[in-house]
């Protein structure tokens, strides 16, 4: 198949490229060119801010693809553009979401793809969910969309973690190697569902090309659910260290003039949550998410700890932690 990318190589992107090369498709990457390098003399790429309408359309003038995946659309008015750009140039297009759009607080603690969308406390997950709206309009007027919400999805390069500052998650390792306590809301046992970027790539790809995913919405992710004090302590088990949680209460928490916590706790890490991941697997059987956790973060961590250009600082987040730990307040 031929294969248009919109982004691709960032945490959950990346592994979808390199399976899609791995599987034979002719795949092209439409982006800015930031890590292009290991895809290399792979892919082919069209370099440009996918916002210069004048230049995209240069690059994508007498093309058609198969399945177009755009990555980065955040907004409706991203929806309208590539609207524009593939209309009567693509077979599918697929759209990737997010659950956080799903309903906040929730119901139930398990999630269908049937789960009403609404979340009063992350305009991140309001916009997806506009975006979505708008493209069942499209849909209406024969555009052949797909919608893929992935939930915490997670790679070789960054450990997930409920609550981290504006440089990424190194900072958390670095704090559990130096024996410092690590920030967790409430009492660290609500249950959350983590995703290796492999197993969604895989459950993206079978959407490929696939007339029963014209016009759905999926969710892709791992039927394993961890307590978030699992999810940290297999990281410590990792570096060989001893975990040490400290507990704030989730309402002080989201009142951090510093960091989102509200969107980012309230509007989704918070609750306890189950994804039923059978509409998937209907439409692709084969579809399995076949990476434990245990097994995925000993990668990433000893992944990280391997390359130190993974090892970005975040002095503000730790000063952060050190005094909210100090003060038993957040700031």
């Amino acid at each position: 198949m031929k294969i248009l990318f919109i982004g691709g190589t960032g945490t959950i992107s990346m592994a979808a490229s390199l399976l899609a090369l791995e599987n034979g498709h002719d795949l092209f990457l439409l982006n800015r060119g930031h890590r292009n390098e290991t895809l290399l003399n792979k892919a082919t790429f069209l370099n440009s801010d996918i916002n210069d309408e004048a230049n995209v359309n240069r690059l994508l003038e007498g093309k058609h693809f198969d399945c177009v995946v755009d990555f980065i659309a955040y907004d409706p008015k991203d929806i309208e553009r590539d609207y524009r750009y593939f209309k009567g140039r693509c077979g599918q297009y697929i759209f990737i979401s997010s659950a956080s759009a799903y309903q906040k607080p929730p119901r139930t603690t398990l999630i269908t793809e049937e789960t009403p969308l609404e979340n009063p406390y992350w305009e991140y997950s309001r916009k997806k969910i506009d975006c979505e709206n708008l493209l069942r309009e499209y849909g209406a007027a024969g555009f052949p969309f797909t919608i893929v919400r992935p939930s915490h999805t997670y790679d070789e390069r960054k450990v997930p973690t409920a609550i981290h500052g504006h440089k990424g998650s190194y900072q958390i390792l670095k704090r559990m190697q130096e024996g410092k306590p690590i920030i967790l809301f409430d009492n660290g046992e609500s249950l959350w569902t983590l995703t290796h970027s492999r197993d969604f790539a895989k459950g993206l790809l079978s959407l490929f090309g696939n007339p029963l995913a014209i016009g759905q919405a999926f969710h892709i992710t791992s039927d394993e659910a961890l307590s978030w004090n699992e999810i940290y302590r297999a990281m410590a088990e990792v570096l060989n260290v001893e975990f040490r949680p400290f507990y704030v209460p989730l309402d002080k928490l989201v009142s951090s003039s510093l960091y989102d916590l509200r969107g980012t706790l309230l509007g989704d890490k918070a609750y306890s949550l189950r994804f039923d991941n059978a509409k998937l697997k209907k439409v692709c059987p084969d579809f399995v998410a076949a990476i434990s956790y245990r097994h995925g973060i000993k990668e990433t961590v000893e992944n990280i700890l391997s390359h130190p250009e993974l090892q970005t600082l975040d002095p503000e987040f730790e000063v952060w932690c050190d005094e909210a730990i100090r003060n038993g307040t957040i700031g």
